[in-house]
């Protein structure tokens, strides 16, 4: 997990946000912290794959994309045609995947 969430914030639409947890500090940001030392999210904690899906959104421009489950693991979906097919074993890393396939 820690490498997928190495990934995660190697992403050029990476940005905290208030409510994930970090792997490395187990401190959960909130909008009152000025100064924040956590270099790893912690992507099994489902507040933080939540902001993760919102990134995600935030990245396609839409807020109806989303990840869910299939044969074998998860796809990741959204209405722009020319978005890249993504499918991973779990939903942590197919919304990694998708924020790194991101435009």
């Amino acid at each position: 997990m820690i490498e997928l969430a190495k990934r995660a914030v190697a992403c050029k639409h990476w940005r905290w946000l208030p409510g994930m947890l970090a792997l490395d500090t187990c401190l959960r940001l909130d909008e009152m912290t000025d100064l924040w030392e956590a270099e790893l999210p912690d992507l099994t904690d489902p507040a933080t794959l939540g902001c993760l899906l919102a990134l995600v959104r935030e990245a396609y421009d839409d807020e109806r994309a989303h990840v869910r489950p299939c044969a074998g693991g998860w796809d990741f979906h959204t209405l722009d045609p020319m978005a890249p097919r993504v499918t991973a074993p779990s939903e942590a890393q197919c919304l990694v995947a998708a924020l790194e396939a991101a435009p």
